[in-house]
C-alpha cells in the first residue's frame, strides 16, 4: 500500500520548551516531527480524557476520605493512649488486684 503524501500544513503555536521536547522525543525515536506528532494526533481522543479527569476525580475523593479516616484513627489512638497513661497515674484503689491481674494475661 502507497503510503498518501503530506501536502498540507496544521500551524501549531508551541513554547520553545515544548518545541524542544517534542524535537528531543522525535530525534530519540528516529522520527521527524512530523513522523512523531501524526500519530499522536490520531490517538488523542477527547472521550479517554474525560473517563481520565473523571478517574483522577474519583481518586481524589477517595484520598480524602481515607485520609480523614486516619486522621480519626490516629485520634482515637491518642485519646486512648491518654486514658490509659492516666489510668496509670491514679493511685492504687481496692480493685487494683483486679488491674493487675488482667494486665499480667498472656493473649
Amino acid at each position: 500500500m502507497k503510503m498518501a503524501t503530506a501536502t498540507e500544513e496544521i500551524p501549531v503555536l508551541v513554547t520553545s520548551q515544548e518545541k524542544e521536547r517534542i524535537a528531543k522525543l522525535a530525534d530519540d525515536a528516529g522520527l521527524s516531527m512530523g513522523e512523531f506528532l501524526r500519530p499522536a494526533a490520531e490517538s488523542f481522543h477527547p472521550e479517554d480524557e474525560d473517563a481520565l479527569l473523571g478517574m483522577i476525580d474519583q481518586l481524589l475523593k477517595t484520598t480524602a476520605r481515607t485520609s480523614e479516616a486516619i486522621d480519626g484513627a490516629l485520634e482515637f489512638v491518642d485519646v486512648s493512649t491518654k486514658r490509659m497513661a492516666a489510668f496509670d497515674l491514679k493511685p492504687p484503689c481496692s480493685w487494683g488486684w483486679l488491674v493487675t491481674a488482667i494486665s499480667s494475661r498472656e493473649p
